[in-house]
């Protein structure tokens, strides 16, 4: 005779940071119309500011609010693509090289 146990996992909670974004990213088609080109800052899953400077915008928001997780980022269609560089480590005989 076999047992079954239920399990109940709690949910993936996203980080306040991982919060904003997706709320970034969900305000996009609103924000396309209303601040193309211009830096956003998302604060509790709200447009709070914007600016076409990203250093002042946080300066202003973290002045305002405190220093609390927010996302700033570009209203732009489509997003811009960011390069991290890195290194490749060649070794010589190395069939991944």
């Amino acid at each position: 005779m076999s047992t079954i146990f239920e399990v109940e996992l709690p949910g993936l909670e996203l980080s306040k940071g991982e919060r904003e974004y997706q709320a970034f990213l969900r305000l996009m088609p609103e924000l396309l119309k209303s601040h193309r080109g211009q830096f956003v800052a998302i604060h509790e899953e709200q447009m709070v500011d914007s600016d076409t400077n990203d250093i002042v915008l946080i300066q202003r928001i973290h002045a305002r609010i405190g220093y609390v997780p927010i996302h700033v980022g570009l209203v732009a269609d489509p997003l811009p693509v960011v390069h991290i560089p890195h290194r490749r480590e060649y070794r010589p005989g190395s069939a991944s090289a």
